[in-house]
């Protein structure tokens, strides 16, 4: 057949030519050359491909190494598939993302230890971190030799040698019980409580739409929110699904004679969830803060991690299930208070039996923390303020200890953890009075407060002698007519004009001279060794004080109005109840601190801030500021203890023509002796105070706080205090003043 079709093929287009013959060799031969050279490029090629594979050793460890970086499908393209019983890529990467993600993996290190050429097996070390712990176990790896080179023979055992397919690595945590906030005395600011837990039971629910809306009713939530709970692929019919915390209410609550309507009202709310079928109420742990608004600026409080809290915390312990202190103490001691978890690593077979533990940390549980904080001085100055907006800060003088910080008005931490709703979330930070407003930390106009401070630095300077007399210059005055009709005013004249008088009757003018006197270079250099524009060295961020809004005062005028608190002087409380302190101790400035010790022992933050006469000459005339019945805090006068202080009034204005501005309300008194059984030093500043009294209201609140302070205490053995053993000369005067000599200049904020 073959032979045949050939001759037909001839006859039918006849031989070719001698010529066509020729090119249809040539054609071939080209042909047959192109053929040849591809064969061998190819040949090179694969010889070349051969040369270079990759070796069983150098795969194992490129495998290891994708594991960390959870590269999955780049090992699974490693795998021999028919020798790894035939797994699909679904399945090998679901497998392996579920254990190594599971367990926390990350620093991973392999080593190989020998290659069997033989049988292609590799042996090798590994060892990585897990959330548990370190995990490092030897083991053996098999490869085949394919035409593209060679591929891993994979099985569960390259996980863990004891892993099988039918296996599970189980991952158990122990959440650690997150330490408690205590103060000086032990009593508990934030620590563990019991809350009521309001559930539903799904399957006892009798009209499903119609019990949702009348739950989400009475506990003030969206039907769809208490549905989204319910519809949860872990809830079964008879689970217990919680959808709220609720303060548990304990008959005690009940048994006053004036019952708190808000208890009431809760009571009346969980007794109506309660006739609901399906609705249950469970007792549940909290963290709970004791001492509610009056001290949650200075506890914060804590809140469920988010998923952003635990990328930016990866590898620090958090799980879904962890709290994180969002603000306040919570916040500043978060990694003492936390704890570890405790976590175990192991395997169990298909039956759920363990089979081998891989790895175990022991649970940690969190440090308590315990403050210089008293709970009841605490207390006493938020019940005292707590109608104004205001913030008070109270320390002991001669050791450093912070004993109060507390701002008004306040929110409750509580509420952050049984679960705001938008309505009281928005409600709070849209309140013009700032609840959320953490005032204790910011910088205030200081007005007369800060006379003390100007007496002492001018005092130190030379500039200002403590018995010259500046002249009755009336209740107005100005330096010279270059200052237009500006005029800095007074409300009170008295002679001789020197300097304890004028701190007793906290006079304008008499500062604002001597501010002139003492000069801008000088204050500004003064006031920065007094710590203006630094940080107080305290466990609490606070604001820095100033004493202008640009690097120097900016005017003769504005330097006269420095003297006596106003210009652009900003002051932060705890700065200059630190200052105070200099004049009980000897011209040293205490360094504040917030942790308790057992042995309270001084530091001085800036020592030698004054002299030992400098301060002892202030001393004497704030003595007289509080027991003169001409000083503006004679309001806080004790006949059985000496106290010493100063008032301050600071207007804030928009202009010099503002006739609208407002008022802060400054007191600072603290005990003027050593060996005081209940030391203490307390400045408050009360915002608004204009028309109440200016700071005389603020010196009427400290003054009930300070017979709280002090009820029941025995100071100095019941001995009534003379206070000429500080000061002699303390006259006995007609009138007392109901607010502060000061009157702000008309045209600085």
């Amino acid at each position: 057949m073959k032979g045949n079709h050939n001759r037909n093929h001839r006859r039918r287009y006849g031989r070719r030519s001698k010529r066509s013959r020729g090119i249809f060799s040539k054609i071939v031969g080209i042909l047959i050359g192109a053929a040849i050279l591809v064969g061998a490029v190819a040949g090179t090629r694969y010889l070349y491909k051969r040369s270079i594979r990759v070796s069983p050793e150098e795969l194992l460890v490129a495998y290891m190494n994708h594991i960390p970086l959870q590269e999955y499908d780049e090992m699974y393209a490693m795998l021999s598939v028919e020798a790894s019983g035939h797994i699909s890529r679904e399945d090998f990467v679901e497998r392996n993302a579920a254990i190594y993600e599971g367990i926390g993996i990350s620093n991973l290190t392999v080593t190989v230890l020998s290659y069997d050429k033989e049988h292609k097996g590799v042996m090798y070390e590994t060892a990585f971190d897990t959330t548990a712990g370190k995990i490092e176990f030897q083991g053996n790896a098999y490869f085949l030799e394919e035409e593209e080179g060679y591929k891993l023979a994979w099985d569960d055992t390259l996980i863990f040698p004891e892993l099988h397919k039918t296996d599970r690595v189980k991952v158990s945590v122990t959440q650690a019980k997150r330490g408690e906030i205590f103060d000086r005395n032990g009593y508990m600011l934030a620590g563990a409580g019991i809350a009521s837990s309001v559930g539903i039971v799904p399957g006892k629910l009798e009209d499903k739409d119609v019990a949702i809306e009348e739950i989400a009713s009475l506990l003030e939530m969206d039907p769809e929110t208490i549905e989204k709970k319910l519809s949860a692929k872990w809830v079964k019919d008879d689970y217990f699904v919680p959808i709220q915390t609720r303060p548990k209410i304990e008959e005690t609550d009940l048994m006053g004679m004036e019952t708190d309507e808000e208890i009431l009202r809760e009571k009346e709310c969980q007794e109506q969830l309660l006739k609901i079928p399906g609705v249950m109420l469970s007792d549940v742990e909290v963290r709970e803060y004791p001492l509610g608004e009056a001290a949650s600026h200075l506890t914060g409080y804590v809140q469920n991690v988010t998923a952003e809290d635990l990328e930016k915390h990866e590898g620090e312990g958090y799980t879904a299930n962890s709290v994180i202190g969002r603000s306040g103490m919570e916040s500043l001691f978060e990694k003492e208070l936390k704890g570890r978890n405790g976590c175990r690593i192991y395997i169990v077979d298909a039956d759920g039996n363990e089979k081998e533990e891989l790895a175990s940390l022991p649970v940690e549980d969190g440090k308590d923390i315990r403050l210089t904080i008293d709970a009841g001085l605490q207390l006493s100055l938020y019940e005292a303020f707590k109608e104004d907006k205001s913030c008070s800060v109270s320390m002991n003088p001669y050791t450093g200890e912070v004993l109060a910080l507390v701002s008004t008005p306040a929110y409750d931490s509580n509420d952050f953890i049984m679960g705001l709703s938008s309505e009281k979330w928005n409600a709070m930070n849209e309140d013009e009075e700032r609840p959320l407003y953490n005032r204790f930390r910011q910088v205030w106009c200081p007005g007369s407060s800060l006379k003390p401070v100007i007496a002492a630095i001018g005092l130190e300077s030379g500039a200002v002698g403590y018995t010259e007399d500046f002249g009755n210059a009336g209740l107005s005055w100005q330096k010279d007519t270059s200052w237009g009709g500006y005029y800095v005013t007074t409300l009170h004249t008295y002679e001789p004009v020197t300097m304890e008088n004028a701190l007793v009757y906290s006079d304008n003018i008499y500062f604002a001279k001597a501010a002139l006197k003492i000069g801008a270079a000088q204050l500004e250099g003064s006031l920065a060794q007094l710590g203006f524009g630094v940080r107080v060295p305290f466990e609490v961020v606070m604001q820095e004080s100033q004493y202008a809004n640009a690097e120097h005062i900016g005017s003769e005028i504005q330097l006269a109005d420095s003297g006596y608190g106003q210009g652009e002087v900003l002051m932060n409380p705890l700065h200059l109840a630190c200052i105070y302190t200099a004049f009980c101790n000897d011209g040293n400035i205490i360094k504040p601190y917030l942790t308790y010790q057992e042995e309270a022992v001084a530091e001085y933050w800036l020592p030698a801030a004054f002299s030992e006469e400098t301060a002892d000459m202030v001393l004497g005339a704030l003595v007289k500021v509080v027991n003169d019945t001409n000083g503006t805090g004679y309001g806080a006068h004790r006949a059985d203890m000496v106290l010493a202080g100063k008032t301050g009034t600071a207007e804030i204005k928009d202009s010099k023509e503002d006739i609208s501005g407002t008022e802060l309300g400054w007191f600072a008194v603290f005990t003027a002796q050593r060996g005081q059984d209940k030391p203490v030093l307390i400045v408050s500043m009360v915002e608004d105070v204009k028309g109440r009294g200016g700071s005389g209201y603020v010196v009427d609140k400290e003054k009930q706080v300070l017979e709280d302070w002090f009820r029941g205490g025995d100071a100095n053995s019941g001995d009534t205090v003379n206070s000429d053993t500080i000061t002699s000369n303390i006259t006995n005067g007609d009138g007392v003043m109901d607010r502060d000599g000061e009157n702000a200049d008309p045209g600085n904020a």
